[in-house]
């Protein structure tokens, strides 16, 4: 049986644009993407460029974008592909810049990595390996703790697949996020350093730029869950009064409203978001006309929910669980 691999080539040497090439193969027991496109560059075709290296969903080279969705090559089967297309189309990662046919440039998404500070700390300056050679343990009992984001193996499927950075390159992305959330998660590290972490975090482009879209988990190969990773950072984001972005006060406001109203209140919550500022507040007047025509300004004389006494016991009893000691 021959099957036909469509891949994207693009030499911005001597091409304007990028244009799909294809190659017929015979299929082989076990036959992966990656040993496919291999078996291209040593009989066919020896100017494929692509990266790989382990061989074994380890390091994370060979990450591509394969039938329409970031997958590693390595440990693509050519048959699963062909139980939903009768063909195995190979294109390079996006939101990132091609250097030839499947290889991308990955400096960007090294550089948002480092920003991250991805090393222990004692302070916000002073990294462990400067101050001590001492070994610092983690405790047995703290070996889930960092929510297997310590799995990840940096391969830019997930940046690849977020729409966030599709419309903004200057966002961190999902793998770096979740990366700072393996540093905020160790015990190791100073509550002060994590403050200042996730004061740093909290700038634009940071972690409440995320969508919550989900694909960073749909596509990682190791499970990291990078946006799992991003809500834990804002929880602890929050928990430390860093309330500043509009993300953070949507979240507090939106609390706020159900503890004191048992329900949320839409004419309230635009102006949570947006704060005291004139000109924000001016921005979403036409937002209120338009609530108020549709009935969505509940009356201010209208009856306390009966069972309000029961919503705010849940706060307080979440409350009383965060403060007591594990």
């Amino acid at each position: 049986m021959r099957i036909t691999f469509r891949i994207q080539r693009f030499n911005p040497e001597v091409d304007r644009h990028p244009h799909m090439e294809d190659y017929h193969l015979p299929v082989w027991r076990g036959m992966t993407v990656l040993d496919g496109l291999l078996a291209i560059k040593n009989t066919l075709d020896g100017t494929l460029a692509l990266r790989y290296s382990c061989r074994s969903a380890i390091c994370g080279s060979c990450a591509m974008f394969i039938n329409g969705r970031e997958r590693l090559a390595c440990r693509t089967a050519v048959r699963k592909m062909l139980e939903r297309s009768t063909l195995i189309e190979v294109m390079p990662l996006t939101n990132m810049r091609v250097v030839k046919d499947l290889v991308v440039d990955m400096s960007p998404f090294w550089g948002k990595v480092r920003a991250i500070t991805p090393w222990l700390t004692k302070s916000e300056s002073t990294p462990y390996r400067d101050v001590s050679t001492r070994a610092q343990q983690v405790l047995p009992r703290s070996s889930d703790v960092f929510q297997n984001v310590d799995a990840c193996i940096m391969c830019g499927a997930c940046v690849a697949a977020c729409t966030t950075h599709a419309v903004s390159p200057e966002f961190l992305g999902p793998a770096a996020l979740a990366k700072a959330a393996r540093f905020i998660a160790d015990p190791r590290e100073p509550e002060s350093s994590k403050t200042w972490r996730l004061r740093e975090l909290n700038r634009p482009h940071g972690l409440w730029d995320c969508t919550r879209c989900q694909y960073c988990v749909e596509v990682c190969p190791k499970d990291v869950k990078p946006m799992e990773a991003i809500i834990r950072l804002r929880r602890a984001a929050i928990d430390r009064g860093l309330t500043s972005d509009g993300g953070a006060r949507h979240i507090t406001g939106f609390a706020e409203l159900i503890y004191r109203d048992g329900r949320l209140n839409e004419a309230i919550m635009p102006l949570k978001v947006v704060g005291f500022h004139p000109a924000r507040l001016l921005h979403i007047l036409p937002l209120g006309l338009k609530m108020w025509l549709k009935g969505k300004i509940p009356s201010p004389f209208g009856h306390r929910l009966p069972e309000i006494t029961r919503i705010r016991r849940i706060f307080k009893a979440r409350q009383t669980s965060q403060e007591t000691p594990s």
